[in-house]
C-alpha cells in the first residue's frame, strides 16, 4: 500500500535547534531523520512512498535522488512540490488529483516517529487513525472513542497535564474523500477527520508502540538520544 508523507512544513518551532535544513531531514547524529523513518517503513513492509513537498523542498528531492539506487532500490517513490502552502488535506487532495490516486492509502507526517503500526492501518478498515496513549497528551489534544474503537470526538490541546490517547500521525485514507476538493488549503486534522469522526466513520487503531514527534526541540534531542543507545536496532536490522 502506498505512503503519502506529508514533508512540506515550515519546521518553525524547530528551527531553534535545526535551521538549515527541513524537519525531515534533521541529523540524527550523522543521519538524517528520513533516512531512519525510510528504513522503519521499509522494515513494515512499505514500499511505495509519495513525498508532499513545499518549504526547503530541493533538499528532500536530492536526498531522495541520491538513495534512488541504495536505500530506496526497489521502491516506487516520487513527490509533488506543492507552488503554495496546501495544508495538510490540501496536500493530499493535490496529490489524488495530480497522480490520479485510487482505493485506500496510508497517510503520515515526515516528522513523527512510530515504531510500528502500519501493518495494522493496512489491515484496519478504511478510514482509520493510529492512537498513542501518552502520559501527557496535553501538547496534542486527546482523541475519544469507545469500545468498538468508532472516534467520538477530538479534544483540543490543554495547558494542564493528562494522560489519554492521541492521534498518532498515521492514518489510512480513500481517495474518494478528496473527490470534492475545491483546490483550497484545508487540515486533515482540523477539518476531514473530526467531519468523520462526526459521521461516526472514523476507527481508532491503538497502538502500543515507541512515538515521538520532533517538531520541538526538546523531543528532537530526545530522539537523538534514543537512537544514540541503540533502541532503535531492536526494532529493524539497520545500523544508524
Amino acid at each position: 500500500m502506498r505512503l503519502v508523507v506529508l514533508a512540506g512544513g515550515f519546521g518553525t518551532r524547530l528551527q531553534s535547534a535545526v535551521s538549515r535544513h527541513p524537519k525531515a531531514l534533521a541529523p540524527i547524529g550523522s543521519v538524517p531523520f528520513l533516512e531512519l523513518q525510510l528504513r522503519n517503513w521499509q522494515a513494515q513492509g512499505v514500499s511505495a512512498f509519495t513525498f508532499l513537498l513545499h518549504h526547503q523542498s530541493e533538499q528532500i528531492v536530492s536526498f531522495l535522488e541520491s538513495k534512488r539506487f541504495t536505500l530506496m532500490d526497489g521502491c516506487h517513490v516520487d513527490w509533488i512540490v506543492e507552488d503554495v502552502p496546501l495544508g495538510t488535506g490540501g496536500a493530499i487532495a493535490n496529490a489524488v488529483q495530480q497522480l490520479g490516486l485510487s482505493g485506500d492509502f496510508l497517510a503520515t507526517n515526515a516528522d513523527t516517529w512510530l515504531s510500528a503500526g502500519v501493518q495494522d492501518l493496512i489491515h484496519a478498515p478504511s478510514p482509520s487513525l493510529a492512537a498513542v496513549n501518552l502520559r501527557d497528551a496535553s501538547r496534542y489534544g486527546r482523541v475519544e472513542f469507545g469500545a468498538d474503537l468508532k472516534i467520538t470526538r477530538f479534544t483540543e490541546k490543554s495547558d494542564s497535564t493528562h494522560n489519554g490517547w492521541i492521534n498518532a500521525g498515521l492514518c489510512k485514507l480513500s481517495a474518494s474523500l478528496f473527490s470534492e476538493w475545491d483546490s483550497s488549503p484545508f487540515s486533515v486534522e482540523q477539518t476531514l477527520l473530526p467531519a468523520l469522526a462526526r459521521d461516526g466513520e472514523l476507527c481508532a487503531i491503538p497502538l502500543e508502540t515507541d512515538f515521538i514527534d520532533i517538531g520541538v526541540p526538546a523531543d528532537y534531542f530526545r530522539f537523538c538520544d534514543w537512537i544514540s543507545d541503540k533502541r532503535f536496532n531492536r526494532l529493524t536490522p539497520y545500523e544508524s
